[in-house]
């Protein structure tokens, strides 16, 4: 695994990058690595469950079947004639295709537009007990004391270049991504990034760009430290219940997500507004009023990030 260069990684066995100084939000995005767990005996990773911090995880997926038989041209041939739902990067744009698909092709037609051709299509959360019961058994579901459960069990796929944006789950799962083929790169925050992120309210969205932070529109995001990873064929990523990530396809690839249900009680409470409450608003507000809709989160993350700032300042003034 490939890891990123940044700040010395002070606490990444405590769950979270080292914060900025008070008043320091000004220097830019700062990355720390995520080093590889062993999975033998899957002791680090119930150990990192339990600490609820990130953690990759070596050698998880080597094992299922899925690794070996999981390719364009098996999967094609096996369900090439099923249809499903695709979308692309209008997916998070206000308007027509809000958080919609834009099409619907045959399974065979996708994996060759994504896997071959390079065409930026994406299957959001693409359920196998649902849609592809049969790959079902070439997963492996594993005994690190959460309560894994076949019927969440989700495929995603990817072409070269192609980028999941930052966002976090709305069901605050706790999630494990096994990587099948092609590298990715993955970024992190802790929940607690989410306004110097410039978290649109009634979302589970940023839409700052990462790769080339506009710092003098989004001041804040210095003050987010994350960590950055590239995960290879065979290892897993394990992100505890509402943690932002952005996935970056480095090569075309295959994906799986095992979810579990958090145990807390607020966490339970966090997931049922944001899909039975928020997110439901967010779509009605969208198709009312798109562009003023967005416009309103747009000003409203502003206000937020603002408001960390001035606290921050006001923080380093006390001190002096």
């Amino acid at each position: 695994m490939t890891l990123s260069q940044g700040v010395p990684a002070q606490s990444v066995f405590s769950g979270q990058p080292a914060a900025a100084p008070a008043g320091a939000c000004v220097t830019g995005l700062r990355w720390q690595p995520l080093p590889p767990v062993s999975h033998e005996g899957g002791a680090a990773l119930r150990e990192a469950i339990a600490a609820g911090r990130p953690v990759v995880v070596n050698d998880f997926a080597v094992d299922w079947p899925a690794f070996r038989r999981w390719t364009p041209e098996r999967l094609a041939e096996r369900f090439g004639q099923r249809s499903v739902r695709v979308y692309d990067a209008s997916f998070g744009a206000p308007g027509r295709h809000y958080m919609g698909s834009i099409a619907t092709m045959s399974f065979a037609a996708f994996l060759e537009e994504t896997q071959t051709r390079g065409r930026d299509l994406r299957m959001f959360l693409y359920n196998l007990s649902r849609q592809l019961p049969e790959l079902l058994d070439d997963v492996c579901l594993p005994d690190v004391g959460l309560r894994f459960s076949r019927r969440f069990v989700f495929s995603f796929f990817g072409c070269r270049g192609s980028t999941t944006p930052l966002h976090f789950d709305i069901d605050m799962a706790h999630v494990l991504h096994a990587v099948i083929r092609g590298r990715r790169r993955v970024r992190l925050f802790p929940p607690e990034a989410s306004t110097a992120l410039y978290r649109h309210p009634c979302t589970v969205r940023s839409y700052v760009d990462l790769d080339t932070p506009d710092l003098g529109r989004f001041p804040a995001l210095a003050c987010a430290a994350g960590f950055e990873v590239v995960l290879e064929p065979g290892q897993a990523l394990y992100m505890p219940p509402g943690w932002w990530h952005e996935f970056h396809y480095l090569e075309a690839g295959m994906g799986v997500s095992l979810r579990a249900a958090p145990a807390r009680l607020r966490l339970r409470a966090l997931s049922a507004r944001n899909l039975l409450v928020t997110s439901p608003l967010d779509r009605l507000a969208n198709r009312l009023a798109a562009k003023a809709w967005y416009r309103w989160k747009c000003r409203s993350a502003a206000r937020r990030a603002e408001a960390l700032i001035a606290a921050g300042a006001a923080k380093e003034g006390t001190q002096v």
